[in-house]
């Protein structure tokens, strides 16, 4: 988890505040989420810790609001000076995935958390500040996103072909059953011709046998 935080942590900006992006954990409902936020240190860091802010909706914090974790600046009293930037988003992350309330925290759907990871993607590349700030991420997400709409393009053409190849079936099951009827239709009027031909003939015998006797 923290080798993920620092890849996507801002290293080259010495200015505070100092933004991060974390990657939501798998087999979470954050999975495949990206979370972009920031971190204002204090003048006396590290030995008072710093507030922690989420930008990126998440379902798990309020956007924009400080955080009350026992990493920030809400409890100083906990804070550890030998604490790194790694060690507070690791932190972050394990806060995201408990349900306790705090202030800042809201409160979510699993199937609202997911919705909200799927939708990061798009939320943070119009962010201009995070696209300046993290430009291979940025264009980690477009690539994602564009493989994510391919895959919906080839699912909706599958499905299309599927219905397709239905239709065409059930079309030609409707074809045999009309050529079935058809011929079992030609075949009663085949039958019908022989009877009434029989009949005839019988007809014809009866009167042909009566016509000698009366001979």
């Amino acid at each position: 988890m923290s080798a993920s935080v620092g890849r996507y942590l801002q290293q080259h900006c010495q200015q505070y505040p100092r933004h991060y992006v974390v990657i939501g954990p798998e087999q979470s409902p954050y999975e495949g989420g990206y979370y972009h936020g920031k971190l204002v240190f204090p003048m006396e860091y590290p030995f008072r810790p710093p507030s922690i802010y989420m930008i990126t909706p998440s379902g798990r914090f309020k956007t924009n609001t400080r955080l009350c974790l026992s990493i920030s600046d809400f409890h100083p009293d906990t804070w550890n000076p030998a604490w790194s930037v790694a060690t507070i988003l690791t932190g972050l992350l394990s806060f995201m995935l408990e349900k306790s309330p705090t202030f800042g925290s809201i409160e979510t759907s699993d199937y609202e958390k997911r919705q909200l990871a799927q939708q990061s993607l798009s939320y943070n590349i119009k962010n201009k500040t995070f696209c300046e700030l993290f430009p291979d991420t940025t264009e980690e997400i477009q690539n994602k996103i564009i493989r994510r709409e391919q895959e919906l393009a080839e699912r909706a053409r599958a499905a299309e072909v599927s219905c397709q190849n239905r239709r065409n079936s059930s079309s030609n099951d409707n074809l045999n059953r009309n050529g079935e009827a058809s011929q079992m239709s030609a075949l009663t009027n085949l039958l019908v011709v022989i009877g009434f031909a029989l009949f005839a003939l019988t007809v014809k015998y009866v009167v042909s046998s009566l016509s000698e006797d009366e001979g």
